[in-house]
């Protein structure tokens, strides 16, 4: 069954709804046959990554950056996983409270740096949910469990 992998750090309400969002529409009935495995980003390993068929990243923007916990993630699988994944699938979100300028170039470079391929438009805003974020969330976690059923 192939696994669509999501590294979050959702430390808030507003980004647990956020997550809960991307994770409807992954778990959408008529997408079965994925397996969506949720880690939030400090607990996520090596092995999460390297057996996942694509991945989802999620964020908040604090201080003109990307979280340090995603941070963490990255720095941590980076040299083990740059060539065992090599092509994989990736999109994220980002959520920000004024500006999310740092840590979109942050999420493109150090995405780059593993030379994944994106494979679904990220949801970035600044501010509150709306009913156009939602639904945006919702498509973007299920486009990505989609594109790895075939």
């Amino acid at each position: 069954m192939p696994t669509l992998l999501v590294v979050h750090h959702s430390p808030t309400p507003l980004l647990q709804e956020v997550l809960s969002h991307v994770l409807e529409g992954a778990n959408d009935p008529a997408l079965e046959g994925v397996d969506v495995k949720v880690v939030e980003a400090l607990d996520a390993t090596i092995d999460d990554l390297t057996s996942a068929d694509a991945i989802l990243l999620g964020t908040s923007a604090n201080f003109g950056y990307i979280s340090g916990a995603l941070k963490h993630f990255f720095d941590t699988t980076f040299r083990e996983a740059q060539e065992a994944t090599k092509g994989l699938p990736f999109s994220y979100w980002i959520r920000g409270g004024f500006d999310t300028t740092g840590a979109e170039n942050a999420m493109k470079t150090i995405t780059t740096g593993y030379k994944w391929e994106l494979a679904a438009e990220p949801v970035v805003f600044v501010g509150s949910l709306d009913d156009d974020i939602s639904d945006r969330l919702v498509n973007l976690g299920g486009t990505m469990a989609a594109q790895i059923l075939g």
